[in-house]
């Protein structure tokens, strides 16, 4: 699959590629909205895997023309809207809804690049707003899954929790064997009554810095080339 990408700016990176991988197992079908669609990564390769009415949401007018551009040079259709998912309103539900949002704490150090800043930092899409907006337009049994930061699964789970989407399935992503878990990925489900499973984590690299198995299956499964381009 080939996709445009800004020269400069956001680019996706290998945690999309393995959020798409974890999405994968759940065979989605139905409808399926992207939230933060950036260039359309995610959803794009779900639209190329399984038969799914896919809409895709950003509130970055650049980001959504390479979303739509990327769908129309792979063949493949969606639903777009420009916008804060904070403000989205629909009377659509959606059997999925999945998101690589921005989750980086709003007290570090902060990037000046107003793309990069949108696309990376919670203050964009804060996490207590952004699950209450997930509820809304999910199915009564519809599954959300996303990638947040590791360090905050706590909140994740009191939040998730809240609104009645329970967590059904985290595995925690780590570079290394023994590095510390900086990415969590997440399912929960709409009013399940299930117990959280927490799967074996996610290794990226071996001790001489190749790509597990698992790792290197993801990448291969996506099978993206890359294209730079501004328009």
């Amino acid at each position: 699959m080939f996709l445009y990408q800004p020269t400069s700016g956001y680019c996706y990176n290998s945690d999309s590629i393995f959020l798409y991988q974890f999405i994968s197992r759940f065979k989605p079908k139905g409808t399926l909205l992207d939230v933060g669609c950036g260039v359309g990564i995610i959803s794009l390769l779900l639209s190329r895997d399984f038969k799914i009415e896919t809409s895709i949401i950003d509130k970055q007018e650049s980001m959504l023309r390479y979303a739509r551009h990327n769908y129309q040079l792979n063949h493949l259709v969606t639903q777009s809207y420009l916008g804060d998912f904070s403000q989205f309103q629909t009377q659509e539900r959606y059997d999925y809804i999945i998101s690589n949002p921005p989750f980086y704490d709003v007290n570090v150090q902060q990037s000046q690049n107003i793309h990069l800043n949108t696309a990376r930092y919670a203050q964009h899409l804060p996490l207590e707003s952004f699950i209450q907006n997930v509820k809304k337009p999910l199915s009564p049994r519809g599954w959300f899954i996303f990638c947040y930061d590791a360090k905050q699964i706590d909140r994740v789970l009191v939040i998730l929790k809240a609104q009645g989407l329970n967590p059904e399935k985290i595995q925690f992503v780590h570079s290394k064997l023994e590095r510390d878990s900086k990415l969590v990925m997440v399912s929960a489900r709409n009013n399940s009554k299930s117990m959280t499973q927490v799967l074996a984590p996610f290794i990226v690299f071996d001790e001489a810095n190749h790509y597990r198995t698992e790792a290197q299956k993801a990448l291969d499964d996506a099978h993206t080339h890359s294209i730079k381009g501004d328009f």
